[in-house]
Formats: C-alpha cells, structure tokens, sequence
C-alpha cells in the first residue's frame, strides 16, 4: 500500500549573529517531521516581518518584492515535491532541496550502479555469472515497482529497511522457471550479488552510510547429492536406441570421471585433448567460470566416449562432443534416472559431485589434488562436494585400530621385557 507522506514550507527570520536590528529570511521544508532550512539571501528590518503570516508587513515597493519573492519560491518547492513523488515515496527535505537549487543531477541511483557494475566488473565474472546478476538486478527493479511503486531509486536512500524488504520480497517470488518459491539459499545469493555491487558503490563514495551494516547472511548447509557406485555402474551399463539419450549419457558420464562442468564441456576441442607425462591422454583447459586453469589424465571410459564422437554428424567443428542445451540435458538424464530405476534428482552438475566423491576423495585422492582438477579457486569450496562416505571411514578406522593394536602390542612386549621398574 502506497503511504502518503506530509509536506510543508514554511519561512521564519534568524537574528543570529546579527546586532544591528536586521534579520535574514529562511525558508523551512518539513517532510515527515523531518525538516531542512535554506537561506534566502534577503535581509529585513526584524519589525517588519509579520510572524503570523510569514511575509513582510508593507506596501513599499521592496516588500512586495520580497512577497512575490517568498510565494515563487513556495510554489518551486512544492513543485520539485511533486515531480519527487512522482518518481519515488521515500522523499527527504534535503532531497527537495537539492531538486530546487540543481544540485539532484548528481544522485547515483541503483540503475546508474548496475551500469557501473556491469560496464567495469564484466571482465572479472564469467558469462553465467554475469547472468546472475542481471536477474538480481531486474528483481530488484521489480521490487522497486512493487513496493515503492517508482523505476529507479538513489543510493543515498538505501537502508536496512529497503534491504529486509528486498529479502521479504524474495522469499515471496515465484521466478516463472521455478517449481516453487526461492529457496533461502537462493534469496540469500541475489542479497550477496546486492551487497556486492553496494560495497562498490561505498569504495566509489557514492553513498556514505553502509546499508548492510546490521544485515547477517543466512545461509543454510545443505548435503549435495551424488551418485554412489552402483547408481554409476548402472547409468554406465544403460542401453538405449535413442539417440540424444545416448549422447546425453555418455557425457554425463564423462563428467562423473572428470568433474568437468556443463559449460566447459561444451568448450572442449581437439587443442585440449594432449599427451601427459605419463604418455597418456590428458584434458588441459580453463573453467570458464573463473578462468583457473586444470589438467587431469583421462581414465575409466572417458577416452573411449570422445573417440565415440570422433566423426559425428552432430559434433561442430573441432569440438569433441555435441551441442545439447544444458536444459534439454536435465531433462534426457531424468528419461534416464527412471529407467535405471534412480529415485535422486539427478542433474547434469551431480556428476561434478559424483567425481568429487564417489570417484576421487572416497578412493584416497587428497582433496588439494582434487580441488585443482576442478579448478576451485579455493579448497573451501571443494570441501562443500567432498563427503566422507561410510566405507571410507570404516577403511581408514580400520587401519588405524592395526596402527594402534600394533603400538600397544610393543609397548606391552617392552613393558614385559624390562618390568614395570626403570632400573
């Protein structure tokens, strides 16, 4: 609901630091109880000015230019009022202030930062992520009609408010390619992309006051999911005459023994495919997400899958696989999922799971060597797809309860050989 806000001018004298009995003319604009003074550069006898009608007494020629002076500039400001809350509801004496005497053309407002941020954080942020942030930036475009019922809004005004009603508004969404509501974790990541583009706006001085100063991110750990190794082996023993469904399970495969992502798959030509120092075929590439660069040797079926494709009509250029929408490849892998009698959501980036888990870091591969392969910038954020699975633990216990029965054993031999006395 659109709440109206009240607004008045009103014009007083100031005696202050003045003793020659004259005063200056001030104007006063009150906004919800908010107010702001301006000076109007005219100076009075104090007896001629009538307190009760805020004008100056007299007929003389100078008094009623002062009047005619005093009722322009109501008008002005109720003017720069108008067009104010024509544009937007949250308005500040200072903000009609600036408006009347020109000095608003400099407001940065949230249109004018995604430009910035856009125009000069694109090279640092991969398409996909990019991506991302025009769709926080257009719900919050969205977020502003909704709830401020305007286009654009000034950074000067942002404040803890506008971000928890931002975050009210997420929590609410139903983006036409969800199933559902936002999840938190998905609110909490268009708030992250805001903050972000905020700071920015912070270290440009562009806004003085940090709105996310009170504001904690909350996100929820969730478990990803994987395949273990017998919903693999089945994915991997899965016939079929369908054609796209083949191509579909084949690179998901791939991907489960490369921890390849969607997009760098896709990007994969003959270039990447070399020999390593062990004489064997490697993949050596970037992520397109961050740029890092990675090397790992081909093992298990993945040679075998790209010499498959070797001379498919479907394959482009010099690309190793074909083209296939990572939509359309969700899709085919649930055909695919039901038939191998799989009940988990399985999703072409599982297989990224699947390779951290069930392939490398269940097996003993330590996770800094997996953290390369998949090309993270940082060993945290392969610790979100490494899981320590029953069998593991049960394996490494297992040869620590030897180690230690081991241990006990020779110092029971000793402790026997030599008595319990040191002499």
């Amino acid at each position: 609901m659109r709440t109206r806000s009240t607004f008045s001018i009103s014009f007083w004298i100031s005696t202050a630091r003045r003793n020659d009995g004259t005063a200056k003319i001030y104007a006063r604009i009150t906004v919800d109880k908010q107010r702001v003074n301006m000076s109007l550069k005219y100076t009075i006898p104090i007896e001629s000015w009538d307190r009760k009608g805020s004008r100056v007494l007299g007929r003389a020629p100078e008094a009623q230019e002062i009047n005619t002076y005093l009722m322009e500039v109501e008008t002005e400001l109720f003017q720069c009022y108008r067009e104010l809350r024509s544009k937007t509801p949250n308005i500040t004496p200072q903000m009609v202030k600036e408006k009347y005497f020109g000095e608003d053309t400099d407001q940065v407002t949230l249109t004018k930062l995604f430009e910035h941020h856009n125009l000069h954080a694109a090279h640092n942020l991969g398409k996909a992520t990019l991506s991302h942030y025009k769709t926080t930036q257009k719900y919050l475009l969205a977020y502003l009609k909704k709830q401020y019922k305007c286009n654009d809004y000034r950074l000067s005004q942002l404040n803890h408010q506008f971000v928890v009603g931002f975050e009210t508004y997420l929590r609410k969404l139903h983006p036409i390619h969800h199933h559902g509501r936002l999840s938190n974790n998905g609110a909490m990541k268009h708030i992250q992309r805001l903050r972000k583009m905020v700071r920015m706006a912070v270290h440009n001085e562009w806004i003085e006051k940090y709105p996310f100063q009170k504001f904690k991110i909350k996100m929820e750990r969730k478990e990803r999911e994987f395949l273990n190794l017998s919903e693999l082996q089945k994915i991997q023993d899965y016939h079929t005459g369908i054609e796209r469904l083949r191509i579909v399970k084949d690179l998901f495969v791939f991907s489960c023994y490369t921890g390849i992502a969607y997009c760098d798959i896709m990007n994969l030509n003959e270039d990447n495919l070399v020999l390593g120092i062990d004489g064997k075929y490697w993949i050596s590439t970037k992520r397109q997400k961050t740029n890092n660069s990675f090397k790992l040797p081909l093992m298990g079926p993945t040679l075998s899958i790209i010499k498959r494709y070797q001379y498919h009509p479907k394959r482009q250029l010099d690309k190793l696989f074909p083209k296939i929408s990572n939509q359309k490849l969700n899709s085919y892998l649930k055909e695919i999922a039901d038939s191998c009698h799989i009940k988990k959501h399985i999703t072409f980036h599982m297989a990224r799971h699947t390779f951290a888990t069930t392939i490398t870091l269940s097996n003993g591969v330590p996770i800094e060597t997996v953290s390369k392969i998949l090309g993270h910038t940082e060993l945290a954020t392969t610790q979100i797809y490494a899981r320590v699975l029953d069998h593991k633990i049960s394996e490494d216990m297992h040869g620590l309860d030897s180690i230690l029965e081991t241990k006990f054993s020779d110092s029971k031999d000793d402790s026997e050989k030599f008595g319990n006395s040191i002499f």
